[in-house]
C-alpha cells in the first residue's frame, strides 16, 4: 500500500551550504539520505515529497554546520498482511514465480499458485497446470493475497510472499473467466 506519511528530523547543514536557501538544501540532504531506504514500520521510501517547515538554526560549539529541525513528507510503499495486490510475473524459476509489486517483488511459491499439479519447462519459462491447462509465464498480470511481509534488511533485502490460491485470485484472465461463468450461471 501506498502512503504519504509526514516525518520530522534534525539535518546537519555544512557551512559550505549556508549561502543556499535552507528549504532547498534541505530537500537535497533528504532526498539523500531517506529515498530507497527500507524502514520496518514506513516499508520503502520512494520519495520525499516536499519540506514542509524547517525550523530556527542551531549551533553547537565545536561543529561548524547548523542543525534544523525539519518536517517533511515521503511517499512510502509497504504491502499489508493480506492485502490484494496485482503485479508482473518478471521470473518464473522451479520453486515458484516472482511478481514486481510496484518498487518491491514477491514470490509466489508453486504450491501456493493453483489447486492443480503443476509442470515446469525451464526452456520456455512457464509454469502449466497438468489438469487445468493454465499456463503462467513472464509478464503476465496477475492478482494475489499478501500471505507474508518482511520488511528487514536494505532497499532489496524485503521479502513479500503471495498466494493466489483462493477465489479471485490468480491470472486476470482465469479471473475474467471465472467471473464470466458465475454470472452465466446466475443468468440461465
Amino acid at each position: 500500500m501506498y502512503k504519504l506519511v509526514t516525518l520530522k528530523d534534525v539535518l546537519r547543514i555544512p557551512p559550505d551550504r549556508f549561502g543556499e536557501p535552507v528549504e532547498k538544501v534541505a530537500l537535497e540532504m533528504l532526498r539523500q539520505e531517506y529515498e530507497k531506504v527500507m524502514d520496518p514500520e514506513l516499508g520503502i521510501v520512494l520519495c520525499v515529497v516536499d519540506v514542509e517547515d524547517v525550523g530556527v538554526g542551531r549551533l553547537i560549539p565545536g561543529d561548524g554546520g547548523a542543525f534544523y529541525e525539519a518536517t517533511f513528507r515521503v511517499l512510502t510503499f509497504k504491502p499489508e498482511q493480506n492485502e490484494i495486490v496485482e503485479g508482473v510475473v518478471t521470473a518464473i524459476v522451479d520453486f515458484g514465480l516472482f511478481v514486481r509489486l510496484g518498487p518491491i517483488e514477491g514470490l509466489i511459491h508453486i504450491s501456493q499458485l493453483m489447486d492443480d499439479f503443476i509442470d515446469y519447462d525451464s526452456k520456455a519459462g512457464i509454469l502449466t497446470g497438468k489438469e487445468t491447462g493454465k499456463r503462467l509465464m513472464q509478464n503476465d498480470i496477475v492478482r494475489a493475497r499478501v500471505v507474508s511481509v518482511s520488511m528487514v534488511g536494505g532497499a532489496r533485502g524485503g521479502k513479500i510472499g503471495l498466494t493466489m490460491r483462493q477465489p479471485f485470485l490468480g491470472k486476470l484472465e482465469w479471473i475474467k473467466e471465472e467471473t464470466e461463468k458465475k454470472n452465466g450461471e446466475k443468468k440461465g
